[in-house]
């Protein structure tokens, strides 16, 4: 399934959270442009397995490399990404997005003493689980047997599910005060609020004829400050995140196989079909007649 985010640049998660707010995706990347997903945030936590590949999971500024049997946790309302950087088939990367109130109510005595600590963490913007890491291999055990039962759904796995998270979580706020810090500055929030801003903007508006000031302005902000905000956390600038973004919502579209080529290309803002086929080639090294020929 793909990564479809609102408006606020939360990825829309079809779990339906007053029944069982666990949900559980794979073979994402399958379905992205060069095996990469967009930059986009959730408030659940998210748990994600490299398989086969070797992924670059980006959390905020930092680069997390995830070589197969890897695992990591993402903490919720994090700006992140995830990339595959080597293999010849797109990594399975079984993913779990869920919120605390599988576990208990938000009000309840459960959630406010082990699960608020954890969501509310600043310096816990992720936790990686390394294969290799003898002290994490119960929790990568306990991942794929997660994997496992969600995928198939036999009896009762909703209990086993929660279960397993919950141990998770145990694991996780048992060992806060012993995970390495990472602390965000000041200047590093806010530059994270204004990237959201201005990126809620190129979400909202790809369609139209932007500029690098209207990108800016969303964020009250000068261009130049922008482009150092879109350098640090992207490393692009704004105007290549508008493209990347339009190119991606193109490729959706391309799959559909119902728009032609020019109706596509001004439904994502390329005013001419050439120049469009021209950046889109350049970016993901085919045309785009050839979307869904490629196994990509």
């Amino acid at each position: 399934m793909p990564i479809i985010l609102d408006h606020q640049l939360r990825e829309q998660i079809p779990h339906k959270t007053a029944e069982f707010p666990v949900s559980y995706y794979h073979d994402e990347l399958a379905e992205l442009p060069n095996w990469a997903g967009p930059y986009h945030w959730h408030p659940d936590f998210e748990i994600a397995t490299a398989e086969s590949g070797v992924l670059d999971y980006q959390v905020g500024q930092q680069h997390i490399v995830l070589e197969a049997g890897d695992s990591i946790f993402v903490n919720g309302n994090i700006l992140h990404r995830v990339r595959q950087l080597s293999g010849d088939r797109p990594d399975p990367l079984p993913i779990i997005l869920f919120s605390g109130v599988a576990i208990a109510p938000e009000h309840s005595t459960v959630y406010q003493n082990y699960i608020h600590p954890i969501a509310r963490s600043d310096s816990l913007p992720f936790v990686v689980f390394r294969h290799e890491n003898n002290s994490r291999c119960e929790i990568n055990a306990l991942l794929q047997e997660t994997y496992r039962w969600l995928r198939e759904q036999p009896r009762c796995y909703e209990l086993a599910v929660q279960r397993n998270i919950s141990l998770i979580l145990e694991y996780l706020f048992c060992n806060l005060d012993h995970f390495p810090k990472s602390e965000a500055t000041r200047i590093q929030i806010k530059s994270q609020i204004r990237l959201q801003k201005m990126l809620t903007y190129i979400y909202e508006h790809y369609a139209e004829t932007i500029t690098l000031k209207d990108i800016a302005n969303a964020a009250h902000i000068s261009r130049s400050e922008a482009g150092r905000c879109f350098t640090a956390y992207m490393g692009c600038s704004p105007v290549d995140a508008l493209i990347q973004y339009r190119l991606q919502i193109a490729c959706g579209l391309l799959n559909e196989k119902t728009n032609t080529l020019q109706e596509i290309s001004y439904a994502c803002g390329f005013h001419s079909a050439n120049y469009f086929s021209r950046k889109f080639k350049e970016a993901y090294g085919y045309a785009p007649s050839q979307v869904g020929c490629l196994g990509k």
